[in-house]
């Protein structure tokens, strides 16, 4: 049997749970710590002494933190996953810090670049912080656990560059760092070379490492997996700064999300997809997840849904036997525009996305229906035209649902026009500025699949 052309065995190569449901072979959640829970979700790529770190998370609370550079004003779904393995800890208890770059994004990191990031003036990285700030603390709300948010230039820009070299700059050999791959790959690149300020991105976020460590407590940094260097630079400071005897501090690393074929999700045509209903509406955001792959799905559910290992199996193996459902993607997607959006904009989404299959427009807007309908033929019509009405049999016209009045008239007898999804029958039909939505705009459909939208004009 095959799942949209992906063979049973490799969904259960991409899950490594299916059999292993099957034949018993499951811890159950609360025997599963943190770290095993991670690796059986495919979300650990590098853990510095793990066992140490394992037993310290099953054993007490740690505080952890994992930044994020402001260099937009809204994160983009490659955030998603960190946010959510931040969310997986601070449920287990442990404290979180989310750190606002708001010192490094003035510099740019190195890491996962081929090429030099364009400088933020001050404002436009406060703007970004305030944007960011607002979707992280919404995504990481918890009543019982709440998130510390902080910004490094508040200790960064007490430093005096003598101070930083001498303190922070003189613990690090030149040879280790371009050892390391964000430096690495940009050195081999003779043409794009790295230059000094994103150079000394590694020795800044050690820094906030070190500084996290002494003033919160904090004991481990995550990151994607292209952090792993920047990680290790920071424990490798504590070490030497806070002596051996000092309390261990740990890293870990997730890998970045990655559709099947090796590309960055997040990514479409029309640009990046965005946390930020501005940029990217819920409807959107919604659709993207709804379209993607099946073997996707697959890989996605349990790094990105709430369910356990045990869950994600089962669905897994209901998805199998009836693909045509696309459960996989539904449960995706419905948590995600959850977490990210509300769970009003979860219901409007749906609706909206019950229209093109002539569900009601109650209740949505004309942004929205603009979303639905972005690829679908468009024109604008005066205001003044309805004063008070204007025959249904030009407004066909006018639109390109029919090319002559005579055309328009066998439609509307046949039954094949609808304003809005709702059936018009009567050819002496007239239309008011009332019939659009919003007062804005008007949706006509011909037949079964053939939309036009009509815009008002105010002139």
């Amino acid at each position: 049997m095959n799942f949209r052309g992906v063979e049973i065995r490799r969904l259960e190569n991409l899950f490594g749970i299916v059999y292993q449901q099957l034949t018993g072979k499951f811890e159950t959640e609360t025997q599963m710590s943190l770290l095993n829970d991670l690796s059986q979700r495919k979300l650990l790529h590098d853990v510095s002494h793990q066992a140490e770190l394992d037993a310290s998370l099953s054993s007490r609370k740690v505080t952890f933190y994992c930044g994020f550079d402001p260099t937009a004003d809204s994160l983009h779904v490659g955030s998603l996953l960190p946010l959510l393995i931040m969310k997986r800890f601070m449920k287990d208890g442990h404290k979180g810090i989310a750190l606002l770059g708001t010192a490094t994004g003035a510099i740019g990191d190195p890491s996962g670049r081929s090429s030099e990031r364009n400088l933020l003036k001050p404002q436009q990285i406060e703007e970004n912080r305030q944007g960011i700030e607002k979707q992280i603390r919404h995504i990481l709300a918890d009543d019982k656990n709440e998130i510390t948010v902080v910004e490094n230039n508040s200790w960064v820009a007490k430093l005096s560059a003598i101070e930083f070299l001498r303190d922070v700059g003189k613990h690090f050999s030149v040879n280790a760092m371009i050892q390391k791959e964000s430096v690495k790959a940009r050195l081999e690149n003779r043409e794009q070379g790295i230059s000094y300020t994103e150079f000394s991105y590694m020795l800044l976020q050690a820094y906030d490492y070190y500084w996290l460590y002494h003033n919160y407590g904090c004991r481990l940094q995550i990151g994607g997996s292209d952090q792993w260097g920047n990680i290790t630079a920071g424990m490798d400071l504590i070490r030497r700064k806070s002596g051996e005897q000092a309390e261990k501090s740990y890293g870990l690393t997730f890998p970045l999300l990655l559709s099947s074929s090796g590309e960055k999700f997040g990514k479409t045509a029309a640009g990046a997809v965005w946390l930020s209903a501005d940029k990217t509406s819920p409807y959107q955001f919604y659709q993207y997840w709804i379209n993607i792959s099946d073997e996707d799905a697959a890989l996605l559910l349990p790094k990105l849904s709430s369910l356990d290992i045990v869950q994600c199996s089962a669905l897994c193996e209901e998805a199998l036997a009836a693909p045509e459902k696309r459960l996989l993607q539904t449960k995706i997607a419905a948590e995600l525009t959850t977490l990210v959006h509300g769970p009003s904009e979860l219901d409007a989404a749906i609706r909206a996305s019950q229209v093109f299959f002539g569900g009601s427009m109650d209740g949505l807007n004309h942004a929205t229906l603009r979303d639905i309908f972005r690829e679908v033929p468009s024109a604008e019509i005066p205001r003044s035209i309805f004063q008070p009405v204007a025959p249904l049999l030009d407004i066909l016209t006018t639109c390109g649902a029919a090319k002559s009045r005579g055309e328009a008239r066998r439609l509307i007898e046949g039954g094949g026009i609808y304003l809005n999804n709702q059936r018009i029958n009567d050819v002496q039909h007239n239309v008011g500025i009332e019939n659009f939505i919003d007062e804005n705009i008007l949706v006509i459909r011909s037949g079964k699949k053939k939309y036009y939208l009509l815009q008002l004009a105010n002139s």
